[in-house]
């Protein structure tokens, strides 16, 4: 994922907070190990709330403060995890209960984003709004996909939190990386 000096690749995303963070990294690690699944071992565990997006890396200062300028307006949230989902043939996560609070901030970050820096998601903009915490995914081979969703689609898991903030993730030329929290009703 080069992208020029001129240009970083950024996305923001709500990253759970521990013990669920590690138990999350552990299942990513699990697919990298029985069905050599490790692309999603580029990033924290996550909810994207905005994709990953190009822009010029004078314009981060600007970016951080356009996001806690509107960030001030909601309040944190109760983020609830229950059960494992797919996107066959090739994705496995931890599915997130949407909740109004979870869409109105995801829906709000898009339209600032647009509005203020004119960043589209074209590829992404008919689909609507599915929050998840991806395990498993591009590498991962069908045939393994089947494999791996027949072990995972059963088992139990449950996990709430208060999100008090969202984070501003940054490519670091291999992988992503936590580059700024920004916080809610601050």
């Amino acid at each position: 994922m080069a992208v020029s000096k001129e240009l970083s690749l950024y996305f923001i995303a709500l990253i759970p907070p521990e013990p669920f963070r590690q138990n999350s990294w552990r299942w990513k690690e699990y697919f990298r190990d029985q069905y050599q699944s490790k692309a999603s071992l580029n990033s924290p565990p996550h909810i994207t709330l905005h994709m990953p997006f190009k822009l010029k890396t004078k314009r981060e200062v600007e970016l951080v403060e356009k996001l806690q300028d509107f960030s001030r307006i909601f309040s944190p949230f109760v983020v609830e995890l229950e059960s494992f989902g797919a996107f066959p043939p090739r994705v496995i996560f931890v599915d997130v209960i949407k909740s109004a609070e979870l869409e109105n901030l995801q829906q709000t970050i898009n339209r600032q984003m647009k509005e203020e820096f004119q960043i589209f998601n074209a590829n992404y903009q008919d689909r609507p709004f599915r929050p998840h915490l991806t395990l498993a995914f591009r590498d991962l081979k069908k045939a393994q996909f089947c494999e791996a969703w027949a072990e995972f689609q059963h088992k139990e898991v449950r996990y709430t939190w208060e999100a008090s903030h969202f984070s501003l993730l940054k490519h670091d030329g291999r992988r992503w990386q936590t580059w700024q929290d920004i916080s809610l009703g601050e």
